[in-house]
């Protein structure tokens, strides 16, 4: 319980961070990779609201409101699929857009650029929006006991098993791991070349922070995300009684593994703050920046206007 407390806050405050730092600096405002993290950052916060969050009231103060509201249970639903699906991919598209601007084709280079990313982050958006209706649609009240006990779930079979295969260890877990790992692989050769090609010091720089951060994002995301493949297919498959050790061994690994899954939602702006001194000195810059200029404006109006702020 603890430590979904734990995940939850820091996740929302960090990506909040990494919102304020991208949007603040204009070097990164123009980048293509950036945004996707901007974007990513953005649905982080509404992941973890919308199935942390719910997690942790009904642990700690046994609070569902899924049971008492169907149009909550179906939103959240929703809300959690399009979020989750559509940050993997924008983790994807970062990772990508990273071997694309460090290729030596100039014709690969050319796609990455801000123009480029806007169009793909819209349709992406816009398809994930108009796959998770399906939620919306089969996600209703399941009875559990012939006491009338019920849960909010998917109530149609067909959907149900594309949920749990070929949504959850496809979509939102292997796919995402596969492609993060190859392309961020080819980003890294593509690194190393760049001190043999003549490329503007200012360019080459950030494409080196850049690339460290999204490449350690990846490692991270591939050792949080495999353990949870395997104990989400171990719960699938394994066939022990509810009463035995073995189930309970199982549901504690699940449960770790949920926890871990989730903290890729909250670790981005603590990795790049620590593989990145640059990015640690750009946090600093913007943060105690903003800090500094808001009070220099509260002093200079209580320098123009002294009256107003002694009355």
């Amino acid at each position: 319980m603890y430590v979904g407390v734990f995940i939850l806050v820091i996740g929302i405050l960090g990506n909040i961070f990494n919102i304020l730092v991208l949007l603040s600096l204009k070097i990164f405002r123009e980048n293509s990779c950036a945004f996707y993290i901007k974007a990513m950052s953005c649905l982080n916060i509404g992941q973890l609201l919308a199935s942390l969050l719910p997690r942790i009231l009904n642990l700690w103060f046994s609070i569902d409101w899924s049971v008492a509201s169907l149009a909550y249970c179906k939103i959240r639903m929703y809300v959690f699929q399009v979020c989750t699906v559509t940050s993997f991919t924008c983790m994807c598209l970062a990772t990508i857009d990273q071997y694309l601007t460090t290729c030596s084709y100039p014709r690969l280079q050319r796609l990455s650029n801000i123009k480029f990313a806007y169009r793909c982050f819209t349709i992406v958006m816009l398809f994930w929006i108009l796959h998770g209706i399906l939620v919306l649609t089969y996600t209703n009240y399941v009875v559990l006991s012939p006491a009338g006990d019920y849960i909010c779930g998917i109530s149609n079979k067909i959907y149900q098993n594309y949920n749990t295969y070929g949504f959850t260890l496809v979509l939102i877990s292997s796919l995402p791991v596969l492609i993060t790992v190859i392309s961020g692989s080819l980003a890294y050769h593509n690194v190393t070349q760049l001190a043999y090609r003549a490329i503007p010091l200012v360019r080459r720089e950030l494409d080196k922070q850049l690339t460290v951060m999204v490449l350690v994002q990846v490692v991270f995301n591939f050792c949080v995300v495999v353990p949870y493949i395997i104990a989400y297919m171990i719960n699938l498959y394994a066939n022990v009684s509810k009463d035995s050790y073995s189930y309970a061994q199982i549901q504690l690994l699940r449960s770790i593994t949920i926890n871990t899954f989730y903290s890729y939602f909250a670790s981005s702006f603590y990795i790049f703050i620590t593989v990145s001194e640059r990015f640690r000195k750009q946090f600093i810059h913007v943060i105690f920046g903003m800090y500094i200029k808001r009070n220099r404006r509260r002093q200079r109006r209580m320098t123009i206007n002294p009256m107003a702020v002694i009355s």
